[in-house]
């Protein structure tokens, strides 16, 4: 059975307090890091990732989608985050990002995009936590799952047997079990808990029955 991860990029953030509660009987917060450049959206920066913290006793994530991830580990790091994933298409140096996450007592996690290889990851696999594989194009929410990625999962859990795998983008009660059944342990969604009018605690049950099938 997989845990469980909610993306709070489409939850209510006007009330983000209440969808932290409802959504509390999940494993991971998963916050998604912006910038308007490695992708179109732009979305939050430390502050709102601290009171994130502040207010979850669950372990939360930031998904650094930026194009210049080294100038900004540190300040998430100290706003509280437990892992930070960093994407290998952004950086030239993603050994020297690796060691620095761990510098600062962060887990350090590496992100694929659905046309990237997984070759790219493979001199820091013995090195990084996470392995986080993109099951949609990132940069928006509501996304349908690319099943093409579904073989890189498989193989990303055949090349790396010990490595946590995490899928993100497009999962669904309807799809999770294919998803954990190739190798990922952790799902990332985040329209399928925080849909309106939806019970996020619900989904997030649903969501993990349909991944131990």
């Amino acid at each position: 059975m997989a845990l469980i991860a909610p993306s709070i990029l489409t939850a209510d953030w006007l009330d983000l307090r209440g969808a932290l509660r409802a959504a509390s009987t999940a494993d991971i917060f998963h916050l998604d890091v912006m910038d308007g450049h490695f992708v179109p959206n732009l979305t939050f920066g430390p502050p709102l990732v601290a009171a994130v913290c502040a207010e979850t006793a669950l372990p939360v994530e930031c998904h650094l989608m930026v194009e210049r991830p080294g100038d900004l580990l540190g300040r998430y790091a100290e706003a509280g985050a437990r892992r930070l994933i960093v994407h290998a298409e952004a950086t030239p140096h993603l050994h020297r990002l690796v060691e620095e996450i761990h510098r600062l007592g962060a887990e350090a996690g590496v992100a694929l995009n659905p046309g990237s290889p997984l070759a790219l990851v493979e001199e820091v696999a013995g090195d990084i936590e996470l392995l986080l594989v993109m099951t949609v194009d990132p940069g928006f929410g509501g996304q349908s799952l690319l099943t093409s990625q579904l073989r890189k999962i498989r193989e990303a859990r055949t090349r790396f047997p010990d490595l946590a795998i995490e899928a993100d983008g497009g999962i669904n009660a309807q799809n999770a079990g294919d998803v954990a059944a190739a190798g990922a342990g952790i799902l990332v969604t985040g329209s399928s808990v925080f849909a309106r009018d939806s019970n996020p605690a619900e989904r997030i049950a649903q969501l993990r029955a349909a991944s131990g099938r």
